[in-house]
């Protein structure tokens, strides 16, 4: 059948399982782990921190699983492949060298990858009349001042694929797509060409089975009930081959499900149009994949084909947009929804009298049927409902002021409030979200390499 590689993805995004990516690398018989930890918002996050300290700015909790694991990585050979540097891949390979240096692993080397971070071009495209328009709205970037704090583009797999070419036992990225970071080791392992549309279709596909983590496996599934022990749920392993046709797995004993109907669920998360899914390595066709349950917990994936990529890479961007805060208190006892709604109708109203209106607010009565509401059936009356406010505005003061107006309804609203949670609700900045094209050939990438 010939040679085959093992991936698993020990991560679906920052803030997953702390123990998952330990578990593989210790019973998951695994070549390479690869590591999501970036999300859109996530970027905006690490951009604000970096702000406040030049040293930060990536992905804290993988240095962390580093230091559980860099021994056991180093004496099983497997090689990581993460998106953890976020806006600062150099600093989060520092922190990873000095856990290195401390546990005595020798001989470790750590590849980064930069490029995809433009902020700072801005206003290179700009002289340059290139749009950057919104994809939603067709709005170009430039058009009137927005306070950008991030701008990253999903840089092409090949970036990575050379990095591991410098015989990296690690390598860190900012921005790049997540199922390009199983993508890489398939390319870098099998010599596939960067043309090879159909085999670059069936490892993107392959890493957007993997990328979600436990999504493959049982977790968030729409019969959840049928998912055996999801406590110790089991993380997906592709075993590719040198064609692009792959097996999903799990490690042996652990707890999940791999069946055909995980596999699908995981296929049409975030998909589009499944026959053109694009990525900045090639256009994957959804509907050519074809899946068949080769054993317990074992789903073969065949028929992948591809379309050649496109002129364009996608840039992330965020900016602020005014303020948030959300409240919410408990109500029980009888006429629970109808205190609740008292509640919210005095709130508003002693704003109003205060001078205060919103851009938004928003009330929800949860216990009432408000994730379904006009679905599900109308609710009995509830015992209790959980009361949640809601308010946002380009004035930071309106949106402060809202903030003290919860606490007061404890003592100055009906009987029957029983729960006030999480303190006075502070003033959030809101990140809001500008995705855009951007010609490829105004992206280039630096990898480089440092050892310990």
């Amino acid at each position: 059948m010939g040679r085959t590689i093992r991936i698993a993805n020990g991560q679906g995004f920052w803030g997953d399982s702390i123990d998952a990516p330990v578990h593989l690398v210790e019973y998951g018989r695994i070549h390479y782990l690869t590591l999501d930890y970036l999300a859109e918002v996530t970027l905006s996050i690490m951009q604000k921190q970096r702000r406040k300290d030049p040293a930060l700015g990536y992905a804290t909790d993988f240095v962390d699983l580093m230091a559980r694991v860099l021994p056991q990585l180093k004496e099983k050979g497997i090689r990581v492949i993460a998106n953890a540097g976020g806006v600062n891949p150099e600093a989060c390979r520092t922190a990873v060298l000095g856990v290195a240096k401390r546990l005595g692993v020798k001989g470790l080397r750590i590849a980064t990858v930069t490029g995809d971070d433009v902020l700072a071009r801005l206003p290179e495209f700009r002289e340059k009349g290139l749009p950057l328009a919104n994809m939603d709205t067709g709005e170009g970037l430039f058009e009137r001042e927005r306070n950008l704090i991030a701008a990253n583009v999903y840089l092409p797999t090949q970036c990575m694929a050379e990095a591991l070419a410098t015989g990296a036992d690690i390598v860190l990225t900012g921005r790049c797509t997540d199922p390009g970071l199983s993508l890489a080791p398939l390319v870098h392992e099998f010599g596939w060409s960067w043309e090879d549309w159909d085999r670059l279709a069936a490892g993107t596909v392959a890493g957007h089975i993997l990328e979600c983590g436990a999504q493959a496996t049982g977790g968030n599934f729409s019969r959840w009930w049928e998912v055996p022990e999801l406590w110790k749920v089991g993380y997906p392993i592709a075993e590719v081959s040198e064609d692009g046709s792959f097996v999903v797995t799990k490690p042996e004993g652990s707890g999940g499900m791999v069946t055909v109907d995980t596999v699908s669920e995981q296929l049409v998360y975030e998909m589009g149009d499944p026959q053109h899914y694009i990525t900045p390595d090639c256009v994957a066709d959804f509907a050519t994949i074809r899946l068949a349950q080769e054993g317990p917990d074992r789903v073969r994936v065949t028929g992948v084909r591809g379309k050649p990529r496109t002129p364009f890479l996608k840039v992330s961007g965020a900016y602020l947009k005014g303020y948030k805060s959300t409240g919410q208190l408990t109500l029980s006892g009888p006429r629970a929804l109808e205190k609740a709604q008292l509640c919210a109708d005095i709130v508003w109203k002693r704003l109003e009298r205060a001078g205060c209106t919103f851009e938004h607010t928003d009330a929800e009565f949860l216990g009432a049927s408000v994730v379904h509401a006009g679905i599900a059936p109308e609710a009995l009356e509830a015992p209790e409902v959980v009361l949640r406010l809601s308010v946002k505005d380009p004035d930071r003061k309106k949106v402060e002021r809202f903030g003290r107006e919860i606490a007061p309804l404890v003592t100055a609203g009906p009987a029957g409030v029983t729960g006030f949670a999480g303190g006075r609700p502070k003033a959030q900045e809101i990140v809001a979200y500008w995705p855009a094209l951007l010609p490829r050939e105004e992206v280039t990438w630096q990898v480089s390499v440092e050892e310990v």
